[in-house]
């Protein structure tokens, strides 16, 4: 039966990932890996897989894990949160891994998190950041920030650089679960709560090419900024038509659509824009390290990008933490003991302290870890550091 499962997943194995169709080798961790390299969520899916290759690949030629390499069990969901479910179950229970990176996307950690919890597996996330998703749960860890503590930065960056907010209007993809709660549980309460006046609430769908009518009302109400909730796609479709218009107010967002290649892609055009990025690649030598080989790896992919997205950054150190806590577990892998050690692994995050290139010591708040924001403005089109802020304390429980 569990065989089934395996038949309606995607068992695409990366260029240089180990392919589920190889036997397991008994001196490796085996570690799950759910992300989205099809569908809807393919270019996040594909740039973040990349990241966490490269994370392992350096681990293993490093010796690996506590002296064993890592053998990742590669799954696409097609970024489809019901396939993220069947791969966790088909990971614990088929596979027999340790523990599980990922998956990509909110809409597929809400509904994965239900069965890492029965599986009783310890499951890393690196992209998931609406709110509240681990709320009593104890096997999902994430190793993000949410958009609401990132999007209340970003307000609390634009009020003490007296930004003009008098008038604001929303716009965000109303059939992407993540975009829609950015937008109406994020920015328009906080917007409210800062005394931003929001003139118009306006939504577009995932598949929309055409929005020229949302964008003609808000060039209508010609508001000082324009909180946007979309992915990279989405945002590109809106933004182009925001230019085509002559859009002339200054657009603000969380992380959705913090992705470098924006800049590149729109130029001067885009000057002004200010998000909110759990990463900035300036940081010091290490991110800047990361940044340059992150590129170097997804050229030679055939993939372009103009710098990491914050979520190609928790990805690669998601694979990091995995391997501290591995480490710390003081775990065997004999596959007699592997209900016991999964626990283990579990266990080991309680408390634990983990540097990388997001920041050093990150610790975590319950499930969540407590991340540093930066708040970015393209400029000259490029990429400025407009603000910065850092972690917020951890809290016990």
């Amino acid at each position: 039966m569990l065989r089934n499962w395996r038949q309606i997943l995607l068992a695409i194995p990366l260029a240089g990932l180990i392919s589920t169709a190889q036997a397991a080798d008994p001196a490796e961790w085996q570690i799950g890996f759910i992300t989205a390299t099809s569908g809807p969520l393919k270019q996040t899916g594909d740039s973040t897989a990349i990241a966490v290759e490269v994370a392992i690949n350096e681990i293993n030629a490093k010796g690996g894990v506590a002296g064993r390499k890592v053998h990742l069990v590669h799954y696409d969901t097609a970024s489809d949160p019901k396939q993220a479910s069947v791969a966790v179950r088909a990971l614990a229970e088929d596979d027999k891994v340790l523990a599980i990176i990922g998956p990509l996307s909110s809409s597929e950690t809400s509904v994965a998190v239900n069965d890492a919890e029965r599986e009783q597996i310890l499951m890393l996330p690196y992209s998931s950041s609406a709110p509240g998703i681990t709320k009593g749960k104890t096997f999902t860890w994430r190793l993000s920030a949410g958009e609401d503590k990132q999007f209340a930065r970003l307000l609390k960056a634009l009020m003490r650089h007296n930004v003009a907010m008098k008038s604001a209007d929303v716009v965000y993809v109303s059939d992407d679960r993540i975009a829609n709660i950015t937008a109406t549980q994020v920015i328009q309460p906080q917007l409210k709560a800062a005394g931003v006046p929001i003139s118009k609430v306006l939504t577009f769908n995932l598949n929309s090419f055409d929005v020229s009518a949302q964008v003609a009302q808000v060039i209508q109400d010609a508001p000082d900024v324009l909180a946007l909730a979309a992915n990279y796609d989405q945002a590109v479709v809106l933004l182009r038509e925001l230019h085509r218009q002559n859009f002339k107010g200054r657009i603000i967002g969380s992380q959705l659509f913090s992705e470098p290649n924006l800049a590149e892609l729109f130029g001067h055009d885009a000057d002004g824009m200010i998000f909110a990025s759990g990463f900035w690649r300036g940081h010091d030598a290490s991110t800047e390290a990361f940044s340059q080989r992150f590129v170097q790896e997804t050229a030679a992919r055939g993939l372009h990008k103009a710098g990491p997205h914050h979520v190609d950054a928790q990805a690669f150190d998601t694979a990091y933490l995995l391997k501290q806590a591995i480490e710390t577990s003081k775990v065997t892998g004999d596959p007699s003991k592997l209900a016991a050690e999964r626990i283990a692994v579990r266990d080991a995050m309680k408390g634990i302290k983990f540097s990388g290139v997001i920041g050093p010591n990150i610790c975590f708040t319950g499930t969540d870890a407590e991340l540093p924001g930066y708040i970015i403005q393209v400029q000259d089109g490029k990429w400025t550091l407009f603000d910065e802020f850092p972690p917020d304390e951890c809290k016990a429980g």
